[in-house]
């Protein structure tokens, strides 16, 4: 068995953990060795470099037959050209087959930095695409960690899309354990050096929002609005609503059969006031 076979099959189990395509695969595996042909010889280069289905590799740098060598990385002289055929003449292109196991190792560790690099990439854009819309809505996750007063969520094992929960987005009254379940509401999502970070709240009024739209039909409906809220988060909310629809009473609708539907909203509240 060719030795870059288990290379290819050890990229290809990592890139299936992390949702790439084998054509993505392919391309990340292709800058490695490009990147360990420019460390071989000087500079980049033009190379076909193939990927066939059982796993081996085949390499061809090709070099440019001139005269007077300006760029030996994509050059070669005439004299050298003719070593191998008589019949070169300048401007032909002169073939130089490369064998993987000269580089492996390189172009191994080449390639798994792109995979780490386009995964992290990746991995950001898709927590931009999935959350950026998602601003004031009620989310959920696992406590991953307590660090420094904030709470670390894991939102989306898949995507690692973790988010935080800072000091002064929670509500006092309340203490949390790694590995609960915890819901919140999105409050933002930031740009910082190392991708995106989503910010939760539990002391926003927004999460009373997402949570009476939870618990009333016609909130969801749009049949009753939340006209305003205000709020001592682990203290007391006041909620104004109205009605578009004169035969639904707003306050009826939220209070709930004997008070079901508040109670609910302020159970998730750790027993606040509504």
């Amino acid at each position: 068995m060719s030795d870059q076979i288990p290379v290819v099959e050890a990229f290809r189990v990592m890139a299936a953990n992390k949702s790439l395509s084998d054509s993505e695969l392919h391309d990340l595996i292709r800058d490695g060795i490009h990147a360990a042909l420019a460390r071989r010889f000087g500079g980049p280069v033009e190379a076909e470099i193939a990927i066939l289905p059982e796993g081996d590799i085949k390499i061809v740098v090709l070099k440019e037959v001139v005269e007077t060598v300006e760029d030996p990385a994509r050059e070669a002289s005439l004299e050298e050209a003719r070593w191998d055929d008589p019949d070169f003449q300048v401007g032909d292109l002169l073939e130089i087959p490369v064998e993987f196991s000269d580089f492996g190792r390189n172009a191994v560790m080449a390639a798994k930095q792109r995979i780490i690099q386009r995964v992290r990439e990746g991995e950001r854009d898709r927590i931009r695409e999935e959350f950026s819309g998602m601003v004031g809505d009620l989310v959920s996750g696992e406590v991953q960690a307590i660090e420094r007063g904030k709470i670390v969520v894991m939102l989306n094992r898949v995507r690692e899309a973790e988010a935080v929960i800072p000091w002064r987005e929670q509500n006092p009254r309340e203490r949390f354990r790694q590995g609960e379940t915890i819901r919140a509401v999105l409050g933002k999502l930031e740009e910082t050096p190392r991708g995106p970070r989503l910010i939760l709240s539990r002391a926003d009024p927004l999460f009373v929002k997402a949570l009476f739209a939870i618990e009333v039909p016609e909130i969801y409906q749009g049949i009753v609005e939340i006209k305003e809220i205000v709020r001592e988060a682990g203290g007391r909310t006041k909620v104004a609503v109205s009605s578009k629809d004169d035969s639904v009473d707003p306050v009826g609708a939220c209070v709930g059969l004997k008070g079901s539907r508040v109670q609910a909203v302020g159970s998730a509240l750790s027993g606040e006031r509504i």
